[in-house]
């Protein structure tokens, strides 16, 4: 038993230590607010703001740069929403977002200058009778008293304080997730569904794609709601605050950081045309392709002054995203879009216009058979390429030179997993391998899943069924976690093909497996450190060499909402004719050209002596066979997709679940389990399955 004298000695030290643990955490704090750091809880809104987001999506994004200009840092975590109102009024964060401006806040905030929010309004089945009249436009209360016979449906908590006080009187039936709207809506149980038409949107495109073109978003929308930040009154720098956040904000609406933020995450809306000209809204990949398209298309304005062309170079993720999320609604914020085969193929609903009655000269007889065949449905072409890739090994000669190695021309995993093993200097910043690791149905699964159909796997059986607990599928994504978690770049779960890219140019990568396009930037000396100790070969096979390597097509389309299709045609055939690649490798060089979609660019010698690449790629395309992409029999059409309007929501989900065992959150036979039941669930829901 202590003594007394033990005793006092002993709290005098809990004392001490109290004290000394409170002067810390104050100084900790003192250097949190002098290092200029906010904290910020942040309600998920896709696609405003959401963890899985590109950036954490358009409000945080915004946020970070608006108090960037008054020198602040910025930490986000993201909460249920009663959960953030919570910590904010508690004063353990400084913030929350987005909110909406609502008198009942007053007592615990106050809130940012306002930034651009919701567009809130009705989405409906398309058989329905439901109108707005133009009154709506001018007072939204006159619409909805006139439509006050129908079910509305309300998501809790989503509506702004004029928008729920306005729709009280309809009597809303409400629920707690907004896809249960969606799916009310959709199965006859409500009339209409009182939402946000970009969330609305996006929920059709990422849950239930089976419902596009069965619902409709009516306009305008009948209440546009900013979103504000809400800074708590128990935060002593809340004034302070507030103010740091609005002065950088109003910094960003004058220098046009605003609409690039906005633009960036495809939620700027179109500029309205100059000089009556016709302005095509044109939505494309931030490729480097595309950004040389970008800058030449200069060229196509002179020879057509009546045009005006606004671009939305946006990142591969949003990109998909927002352009089927627009055709979703009918919103026809495009002009022109920027698809693939697997969009050819699934959407056949009216969505794309075929493409007929070219100008003379542009020779689609010229466009290799492969690719052609990729962009056409019952003998109907629906875009046109712009260019056109497989997939291959891109490694470093001189790496392997100094190991002792050789790659072979096709080699096998092991391979891989042998050289990336003996290469992999993570103390010098030179990583063994660098794969797609970003999730996403055209990101990481890209090239997993041509590493399905080597190991032997397929994404269904014959009558539909998933495989995606197979043993094939358990080999190969073993095979692509323990490879890139052990010799790959740090943080790999956010890389994808532009990040690798630049990764493999500035020499850090002593592999790469993905798309032949990146050749031409990898031996450009201009672009690429690595460009005189390049070396390429097959991508790598496991048990077959079938549906190893990927076909697959960047093109050009017309969304059928557009009403200058005229205008868009001109467009779409300019930018993939022989003489736009003459354009290019005039402007930037031969090794710049389009690659994979003409004969003739194959044929020519100037494209021949600046890609030593050129004939490897060309025998790649002509050998995949997206007809006869595994080794089992499937029914679908694709290799590293399936080709059916479903499979971007597959593809995304599962993605994220192998996105997550490569961030050890899960391990891989539970993140296949995981996609495997929520891929038979959205099968089953489609009608693929009884």
């Amino acid at each position: 038993m202590p003594t007394p004298r033990a005793g006092i000695l002993q709290r005098a030290l809990r004392c001490i230590q109290a004290a000394a643990l409170g002067l810390l955490l104050g100084l900790a704090g003192n250097l949190a607010q002098a290092a200029g750091l906010v904290r910020l809880a942040t309600i998920e809104r896709e696609p405003y703001a959401g963890p899985g987001l590109p950036d954490q999506g358009y409000v945080p994004e915004l946020v970070r740069a608006a108090f960037s200009r008054s020198g602040y840092r910025v930490e986000i975590a993201f909460y249920p929403a009663s959960r953030a109102r919570s910590l904010a009024e508690s004063g353990d964060v400084d913030g929350w977002m987005p909110v909406y401006a609502d008198p009942a806040l007053a007592d615990n905030f106050i809130l940012s200058a306002p930034f651009p929010g919701d567009h809130l309004g009705l989405l409906k089945r398309k058989d329905s009778a439901i109108r707005l009249g133009k009154e709506a436009a001018r007072n939204p209360l006159v619409a909805l008293d006139a439509l006050s016979r129908y079910r509305f449906g309300a998501t809790r908590g989503t509506l702004p304080a004029p928008a729920a006080e306005a729709t009280a009187r309809l009597h809303p039936e409400l629920v707690t997730l907004d896809v249960q709207n969606l799916d009310k809506l959709a199965y006859g149980r409500i009339d209409a569904a009182i939402i946000d038409k970009y969330v609305a949107a996006d929920l059709l495109a990422t849950r239930r794609p089976y419902f596009i073109g069965k619902l409709e978003f009516l306009t305008p929308p009948l209440f546009s709601s900013p979103f504000h930040l809400a800074f708590p009154l128990k935060q002593a720098r809340h004034i302070e605050l507030r103010q740091a956040f609005n002065d950088g904000l109003k910094a960003l609406e004058k220098d046009g950081g605003l609409v690039r933020i906005l633009s960036r995450h495809g939620l700027a809306a179109p500029s309205p045309p100059s000089g009556g000209r016709t302005r095509l809204t044109i939505g494309t990949v931030n490729n480097r392709e595309m950004q040389v398209m970008q800058r030449l298309s200069r060229k196509f304005e002179q020879a057509h002054p009546d045009i005006e062309l606004e671009w939305r170079v946006l990142e591969e993720n949003i990109l998909r995203r927002r352009t089927l999320s627009d055709l979703a609604i009918a919103d026809g914020q495009f002009d022109v879009i920027t698809i693939g085969p697997n969009e050819a193929q699934s959407w056949r609903q009216g969505w794309l216009l075929p493409i007929d009655s070219l100008p003379p000269g542009y020779d689609l007889d010229d466009i290799l058979p492969a690719v052609r065949s990729s962009l056409t449905v019952n003998g109907k072409l629906y875009a046109l390429p712009f260019y056109a890739e497989s997939s291959m090994t891109y490694y470093r000669r001189d790496l392997f030179q100094q190991a002792g190695l050789a790659m072979p021309a096709r080699p096998s995993v092991d391979d891989i997993r042998r050289f990336a093993q003996a290469l992999h200097r993570p103390e010098k910043q030179q990583y063994g391998i660098c794969l797609r690791g970003k999730p996403g149905w055209g990101e990481n699964m890209a090239v997993i899943s041509t590493l399905i159909n080597t190991f032997g796997g397929r994404w269904f059986t014959p009558r539909w069924e998933p495989e995606i607990d197979s043993p094939e599928w358990t080999s190969a994504i073993n095979w692509y976690v323990d490879v890139l978690h052990r010799y790959g770049p740090p943080d790999a779960v956010r890389t994808s093909f532009n990040e690798n890219l630049r990764l493999f140019a500035d020499g850090h990568c002593a592999m790469w497996i993905d798309a032949t396009v990146a050749a031409g930037s990898l031996y450009n000396p201009k672009e690429s450190k690595v460009a005189a100790s390049l070396g390429f070969a097959a991508a790598p096979t496991a048990i077959t060499p079938k549906g190893s390597h990927w076909l697959w097509t960047w093109a050009l389309a017309i969304p059928a909402s557009t009403d200058k299709r005229e205008a868009a045609k001109q467009f779409i055939a300019w930018a993939t004719s022989k003489d736009y690649i003459r354009l290019v490798a005039a402007e930037e060089g031969w090794v710049a050209a389009p690659p994979g979609t003409r004969r003739s660019t194959y044929d020519n010698p100037g494209y021949q002596a600046a890609a030593p690449f050129a004939g490897f790629v060309l025998d790649a395309l002509t050998k995949a066979d997206p007809r006869n992409p595994t080794l089992k029999p499937v029914p679908y059409i694709g290799i590293q997709v399936v080709a059916i309007q479903e499979f971007p929501a597959i593809g995304n989900a599962v993605g994220q679940e192998i996105s997550e065992a490569l961030s050890g959150k899960q391990n891989v036979s539970q993140a296949l389990a995981r996609a495997h039941k929520q891929t038979r669930k959205l099968m089953r829901e489609s009608g693929y399955l009884p």
